[in-house]
């Protein structure tokens, strides 16, 4: 169905941040939604341009507390808090509205990974086993059904893109990944770091959070599925490292393939599954892909080559993380969930240079 004729009303909660910025700057230009309501604690009363000027001038209206919020206003929240908070918030809002979480509140089904990873029990149970996973490309029926959907992690997104449909074929080892991440700088908010300041991560190249980021389980959680297994039985090496740019993301994955396999076949499979998918694009063989081809847009490009090892293959991804692996995904699962076009405001042609 299409419902583009249709306008309904969005607000963004945490709209001072990186993501509630992207969510703003793609929603004003879609033809079916009207923002009412935006949310932003530190930056209550105060205009969006007073906060991003580069959105001044739209009519957007001014944000306000979370505390004074009028959810009869909306028909569905983009959620952009942090995590914890996240839970407790979206608690209390009327059935009647629709959720697009972009925290990890509640992308993780296990609630006791849950509490290993993010230091403390989930506070929302009821809701977690209702949340729909929203990876769109794998996952569509669930999204278009959800009230609350979740959406990955920047990094689950490149990694999960490139590698779901290598181990739902059976056609690499789901036991021996090694995915080296790298991210711009938005990827860790906009709060004020002293690792993200210029004079710190100009010039360099830093990773972080060695064999303890919590995009891991979420990773591990999602292969497990791809594989049949339970994700107890899933350990992948992953490795993220900032990169002194604004935005952009790319994951280069190390993978064995099973007997019998060639990177042929890894090709062929891609070519099947990604076919029809708007956003979602194989490059052709021996193109690399770079972070230039999708910034700005929602768009993943992915290829695959033959490691100098044999029987192992090099699967690389990239995706704009504020886009495609944060609001531009949120969006497209909008889309699904009001029966839009699923590409609908997400047309926007990649930046460059």
């Amino acid at each position: 169905m299409t419902n583009s004729t249709k306008k309904i009303k969005a607000g963004i909660l945490g709209a001072s941040g990186y993501t509630g910025a992207e969510a703003m700057r793609i929603l004003l230009r879609h033809p079916g939604v009207e923002l009412t309501l935006l949310t932003a604690d530190r930056k209550a009363g105060l205009s969006v341009e007073e906060v991003y000027p580069h959105l001044g001038g739209y009519g957007l209206p001014d944000m306000i507390s979370v505390s004074d919020a009028d959810w009869s206003s909306v028909d569905v929240v983009f959620c952009g808090l942090p995590h914890g908070t996240t839970q407790e918030i979206i608690a209390t809002l009327p059935q009647s509205v629709k959720v697009i979480d972009l925290s990890a509140d509640f992308r993780l089904r296990n609630p006791d990974t849950y509490a290993e990873w993010y230091g403390h029990e989930h506070r929302a149970l009821d809701l977690q086993k209702d949340a729909a996973y929203g990876l769109t490309e794998f996952n569509r029926d669930a999204v278009k059904r959800a009230r609350l959907v979740a959406c990955p992690g920047c990094y689950p997104t490149a990694v999960l893109l490139a590698m779901q449909p290598l181990v739902a074929a059976g056609l690499i080892d789901h036991e021996d990944v090694v995915i080296d991440a790298k991210s711009g700088l938005t990827g860790a908010g906009r709060g004020l770091k002293q690792n993200t300041l210029f004079s710190e991560c100009g010039e360099g190249l830093s990773p972080y959070s060695i064999a303890k980021h919590r995009h891991a389980p979420e990773i591990e959680q999602e292969i497990a599925k791809s594989a049949g297994t339970d994700a107890d039985n899933i350990r992948v090496n992953f490795v993220p490292h900032l990169v002194p740019m604004s935005r952009g993301e790319l994951v280069t994955c190390h993978v064995r393939l099973c007997a019998g396999k060639t990177v042929a076949d890894l090709r062929a499979e891609y070519e099947s599954v990604f076919e029809s998918e708007p956003f979602v694009r194989l490059l052709r063989e021996g193109a690399v892909p770079h972070t230039q081809m999708v910034r700005g847009s929602n768009n993943c490009v992915v290829n695959v080559f033959e490691d100098r090892i044999p029987g192992r293959a090099t699967v690389i991804a990239a995706i704009d993380n504020l886009v495609k692996g944060s609001s531009g995904q949120a969006v497209q699962n909008m889309n699904l969930m009001f029966g839009f076009e699923e590409t609908l405001g997400l047309e926007q042609v990649p930046l460059f240079p």
